[in-house]
């Protein structure tokens, strides 16, 4: 298997894994996953807001130990918790002197504490493994479902006040400024991020989820001056490597949500040297 790059045909690489449901699942799940993360990243790009996916991502898995104890959907418990956290860090900033970057770790470090200790404590077959890097191959109907439905609420969400979170995102004075109510919008936005965190878990797990909100669109923001081009080439860069990322974990038997974040990584490393006006190697030929 270590040598399938030399041994195996392009069209056996495509074709050979689709005869396997588990595999078709597992492509259309990532994929998924891949553009709902691809489209919210653009937001989370503009604001700034990679530590808080960094917090919140963490800070589900006592939720996903506790819906998976009472024997509820995962989502569930994790999306409360990821709101919670959020409310949280807000009320620990609001009430204290501490910077809002240290009331993040200090609250996501402690929440990701508390799920490893209910592991340990709470009796049940969660498998730690799964929670913090995913299985996309391992995938039920039941969990594709949930995706689906999670998918759904994000796309139209983001849809329906994409505009609004925009120029928050970009510019929250002139927004407030011109009578947006911007303390929804902040909110609102960070339940979409609790639930795109929830739906990344399935694919990549909670250490990695971060990387798919933020990769695909500080990709794209190398890219192009445009929000509306951002979203495509973001959810296009996003879904690419959600499916090259399976598709190598299957030939390669190595773990699919690592896979798919250095799928994205090397993209973003490409944009990163090539990006026709912000590549380095662009840069360095101008002042040359």
């Amino acid at each position: 298997m270590s040598n399938f790059f030399i041994s195996i045909d392009p069209l056996s690489f495509l074709a050979d894994p689709l005869s396997h449901e588990f595999m078709r699942r597992a492509l259309m799940v990532s994929a998924l996953v891949g553009a709902v993360c691809g489209l919210l990243s653009c937001y989370m790009t503009l604001k700034g807001w990679a530590l808080m996916g960094d917090a919140v991502s963490h800070a589900v898995m006592p939720g996903v130990v506790v819906a998976y104890a009472l024997g509820l959907p995962f989502s569930i418990g994790a999306f409360v918790f990821g709101v919670g956290s959020v409310a949280l860090i807000g009320f620990v900033k609001q009430k204290s002197r501490i910077k809002e970057d240290t009331v993040i770790g200090l609250v996501f470090t402690g929440f990701f504490a508390l799920g490893l200790v209910l592991v340990s404590k709470i009796k049940s077959n969660i498998d730690l493994m799964h929670i913090l890097f995913g299985s996309p191959l391992g995938t039920s109907q039941s969990d594709v479902n949930q995706t689906l439905i999670i998918s759904f609420i994000v796309v139209m969400i983001l849809l329906v006040f994409g505009k609004d979170l925009m120029l928050y995102c970009f510019d929250p004075t002139h927004a407030r400024s011109i009578g947006i109510n911007t303390g929804l919008l902040h909110y609102l936005l960070l339940s979409v991020l609790s639930l795109t965190a929830v739906v990344g878990l399935q694919t990549v797990g909670i250490i990695l989820v971060v990387a798919m909100l933020i990769t695909p669109g500080a990709t794209a923001y190398l890219l192009t001056d445009r929000f509306d081009r951002m979203t495509i080439l973001a959810v296009l860069s996003s879904v690419i490597s959600s499916i090259l990322g399976v598709y190598i974990s299957y030939w390669s038997d190595i773990e699919t949500g690592g896979s798919i974040v250095l799928v994205q990584t090397f993209i973003f490393l490409i944009a990163f040297l090539f990006a026709p006006r912000y590549g380095i190697l662009k840069n360095q030929s101008k002042i040359s």
